[in-house]
């Protein structure tokens, strides 16, 4: 490194000791950057009610070593899958790190899950060991190996540590660092290996545009998701400072917004909109330190962009997409510096993403494709699966519908299997979404299929009003008809103050589907 140092002569030093860093990652677990300072603050974990910890890079370095060689000594071999189910913490973060370290596969899951669900997701990997949290040790199936963190009375996890340096396994080219299941909102989650090279790909192309040294990004999405992990993977690997919240809670993320002068806010667009509707809260908070709020894993409404501009004024606002089987890594810059609007998805990278309608790989209308190192090689044990997943060339198809501009900038229609039709005529109900969002006292819609003897399907809504509101059910039917084709308009409306969410902070439209389909049956 000396040596490399004094080739540089009067060069940016900074920028290439940084592509320098980049360039030698090869395990995924494995991304301080030592070639920076190792005092610099990491993490401040925000998991004990009352009891911030922060923990330095070195710190965050030293913890993950000491969680691979506590595997070591446990005799585990490589490739052994080790689950996580705990909600964000430390723990979680070095653990997830430590086990990609050791050569093991990291296997997160989502502990809103039910039991069953747990217990196939357990099977379905062959899990060996489960990290848990005190919290939930009552999820886990008997027969399981378990080591908890931060239980009462006992020091499990604090001794299962075995601090001292530990020579990170080199992976080869196609070796898998984590599986990640799917929501499991059609039947049972699917199991999503993905490697260590695609995911550093995924980083690295993160970082091209290197951030600045003083960013502090507040993520409260679980880290059982590609969103919420994603962002911490790469802050560490940028060298940069994350302010963890165990979970999402309006209230306690906007305090932390000020408290921490949180500068990266990293949401889905549900987050977001409860963040927004605080306005009692955020009229005594400064949030003036917030300067980029990106958004992925749901579409973004006009006017939720509109009130993230008028609460954040001093943001940039970028709607990121992704999936789990093809990284979050499709979406980049328009090749004549043209600003993405605020509801595009982006401009699609070149020989990364397509649409597809039909026999026509060039569509400005059609599915998504995706083709880049972070795809899945295949879902796990479901061959089946797998060959529906991707095209004959080897595209992973990913189920969404998106549009082209004029410019070529994508944007999010539906999902191929979230359209139904309605008397011969298909819905993609995002765009029903959004056609009600555009309402001045409409702050949030959902719309879903029930079943009708007549038309097959009819579309049934959700709403948030805005505070304050009296829009009416008729109301919001009459402006539908005015605004959108007679077919699109919801032959019913219920209104909510709040739309239900998943595991993930996205709406659940199963719930609310069973709700609908309930309440027209009595």
């Amino acid at each position: 490194l000396i040596a490399f140092i004094k080739m540089l002569g009067n060069l940016n030093t900074g920028i290439l000791i940084k592509s320098y860093f980049m360039n030698n990652l090869f395990n995924l677990g494995d991304l301080i950057d030592r070639t920076a300072d190792p005092s610099k603050l990491a993490l401040v974990d925000l998991s004990r009610i009352g009891e911030p910890r922060k923990y330095t890079h070195q710190k965050i370095d030293d913890m993950a070593m000491a969680v691979a060689r506590g595997l070591d000594n446990l005799r585990l071999g490589r490739g052994d899958k080790i689950a996580i189910l705990a909600a964000n913490s430390l723990e979680f973060l070095i653990t997830y790190l430590g086990i990609m370290r050791a050569g093991m596969i990291a296997v997160p899951i989502n502990h809103k899950f039910p039991m069953e669900t747990i217990e196939f997701i357990l099977s379905d990997a062959d899990c060996k060991l489960i990290f848990v949290d005190d919290a939930r040790r009552h999820q886990i199936p008997v027969g399981y190996k378990s080591i908890v963190f931060d239980a009462d009375g006992s020091n499990e996890f604090c001794e299962f540590l075995d601090y001292g340096h530990y020579e990170t396994i080199r992976p080869s080219d196609d070796e898998v660092a984590m599986f990640l299941y799917t929501s499991g909102s059609t039947g049972r989650p699917k199991g999503v290996p993905l490697t260590h090279k695609g995911h550093l790909w995924v980083i690295e192309m993160r970082l091209k545009q290197k951030p600045e040294a003083d960013h502090r990004m507040l993520v409260a999405a679980p880290l059982y998701h590609m969103n919420g992990l994603a962002i911490c993977k790469v802050a560490f690997a940028g060298h940069l400072e994350i302010v963890l919240l165990p979970q999402f809670d309006a209230k306690e993320y906007i305090a932390a917004i000020e408290k921490y002068e949180v500068t990266w806010l990293t949401s889905v667009a549900a987050m977001m909109a409860m963040v927004v509707r605080e306005g009692d809260l955020l009229s005594t908070t400064n949030l003036s330190s917030v300067r980029i709020v990106r958004m992925g894993s749901a579409p973004v409404s006009e006017q939720l962009v509109r009130d993230i501009k008028r609460t954040l004024p001093n943001a940039k606002i970028t709607n990121g997409y992704g999936t789990t089987e093809a990284g979050p890594v499709v979406y980049g810059q328009h090749p004549e510096g043209l600003v993405q609007p605020d509801i595009s998805v982006g401009y699609p990278i070149a020989n990364i993403a397509r649409l597809v309608d039909g026999n026509n790989f060039n569509a400005k209308y059609g599915e998504l494709h995706c083709k880049n190192p972070a795809v899945m090689p295949g879902y796990n044990n479901l061959p089946e699966k797998t060959k529906e997943a991707f095209s004959q060339d080897g595209w992973y198809k990913t189920g969404d519908i998106m549009q082209s501009d004029e410019n070529g900038f994508h944007y999010f229609v539906g999902r191929v299997d979230d359209m139904f039709n309605c008397g011969g005529e298909n819905i993609y109900p995002s765009e029903v979404e959004k056609m009600l969002e555009r309402h001045s006292e409409i702050e949030q819609a959902c719309v879903v299929p029930v079943s009708d003897q007549i038309k097959g399907f009819k579309p049934v809504a959700f709403v948030v009003r805005r505070d304050g509101s009296g829009l009416s059910e008729d109301g919001i039917k009459q402006y539908a008809l005015a605004n959108g084709p007679a077919y699109q308009h919801p032959r019913v409306v219920s209104f909510m103050e709040k739309l239900p969410l998943t595991g993930t902070n996205k709406v659940d439209r199963k719930s609310l589907t069973a709700q609908a389909e309930s309440a027209m049956k009595r």
